[in-house]
């Protein structure tokens, strides 16, 4: 059975973001810790900055309501 079968992607098959670099990344190539992913699309690790960000605001405005 594959990683596939269970529902697992296969890294090799998804997009990192290089926080060290800025670069996308095709499959995990770097250390774990300066990368962002996995995303789906070159596109979507493009945005992993963005994105992050847009979480974090959205944790704090959570946090924020729960107080």
């Amino acid at each position: 059975m594959s990683k596939k079968d269970w529902g697992i992607d296969d890294p090799a098959d998804t997009y990192w973001y290089n926080t060290k670099t800025g670069e996308v990344e095709e499959g995990p190539q770097s250390l774990a810790v300066d990368r962002l992913g996995p995303f789906a699309t070159r596109e979507e690790a493009a945005r992993a900055p963005e994105v992050v960000a847009e979480r974090a605001r959205k944790w704090a405005e959570e946090d924020a309501a729960e107080d």
